[in-house]
């Protein structure tokens, strides 16, 4: 029994020990998502330095329950205009709902959606962009957080780890424009055939798109559109046989055959593979094996450039 109780210890600690040592520390997600902080800037408007900050702060480094089982990094609770999945956590109150997403990407991109909708926020787009301290006290005052130093813990993290530099990026080549434009969408009956779809149709790209909700699948989204049976796998990428993931971006109108002159390129990351950046950049898979000279089923290594617009040199 002893021995058992000393066994029991033993691998109770070195899990715990195993646990901690995967802990993002700051410096390493900063490093693992400053490139989608800049990509988001480039589309909202919102400083990156802004965003990093916050999902330091809500996320705990990305180590918060909310961020490693659900990946909300900014504390985004349903409202009850939220349709996706959900997860609930103590809060300001016991057993709170929050937005769980499919990947951090897709929080990121919610978190600026959420700002630029929210008509509370709405004075903030009127900062200088490269306004970091306006922009967190500007938060605190439109009762982002209950916090009361919520806007100095922000302005500390910015500070203390440069994080304003990214607020002057420039070269945005490798980074997708997932712009949502203000305008809105001229919808064709041509093409869509139905006006009142219960699905809000964005541009991203400036092609028409559409979030997967739950309960969706690629019938019901065919039906609810208008669209042709064979549209949304070809618009996609899409093997008939595959199943919709809740969040998934659908593109409900045929993509480019090559990059434009802003994202000429894309260096690969862990985990990229070509049909997630024919998608990010609204590019047709084809025309995109072909200019990188891979096959169908080839997938790209960390650190490899994938050529959007021109065609890879022997």
């Amino acid at each position: 029994m002893i021995k058992n109780t000393i066994l029991f210890t033993f691998l109770f600690f070195s899990i715990q020990l195993v646990a901690q040592s995967t802990q993002l520390t700051r410096d390493e997600y900063i490093r693992k998502f400053y490139k989608l902080a800049i990509s988001e800037m480039k589309r909202s408007g919102i400083p990156a330095s802004i965003t990093l900050a916050q999902g330091c702060w809500e996320s705990g480094n990305g180590n918060s329950r909310l961020a490693t089982e659900a990946n909300n990094h900014f504390g985004i609770k349903c409202k009850s205009e939220w349709r996706g999945k959900k997860i609930y956590h103590d809060d300001d109150a016991s057993q709170e709902c929050f937005r769980k997403y499919a990947n951090a990407e897709t929080s990121y991109i919610d978190h600026s959606n959420f700002l630029m909708s929210g008509s509370r926020y709405s004075f903030l787009f009127q900062l200088d962009p490269k306004d970091y301290v306006g922009w967190a006290h500007g938060l605190k005052k439109a009762g982002y957080a209950t916090d009361p130093t919520y806007a100095q813990r922000l302005i500390k993290i910015i500070e203390e780890y440069k994080l304003h530099v990214y607020d002057e990026y420039v070269d945005n080549r490798q980074l997708a424009s997932l712009k949502n434009e203000t305008a809105p969408v001229k919808i064709q009956p041509s093409t869509l055939g139905k006006i009142n779809s219960r699905h809000k149709i964005e541009l991203r790209n400036g092609l028409r798109t559409v979030v997967v909700e739950e309960g969706d699948s690629y019938q019901s989204i065919t039906k609810d559109l208008a669209l042709k049976d064979w549209e949304l796998h070809t618009y996609n990428d899409i093997e008939k046989d595959s199943k919709v993931r809740v969040n998934e971006i659908l593109y409900i109108e045929a993509k480019y055959k090559k990059g434009n002159k802003d994202h000429k390129q894309h260096v690969a990351e862990d985990g990229d593979t070509m049909h997630y950046i024919a998608q990010r950049y609204a590019l047709r898979m084809k025309p995109l094996l072909k200019r990188n000279r891979m096959k169908k089923g080839e997938e790209p290594i960390a650190g490899q450039i994938v050529y959007l617009r021109n065609k890879r040199p022997r």
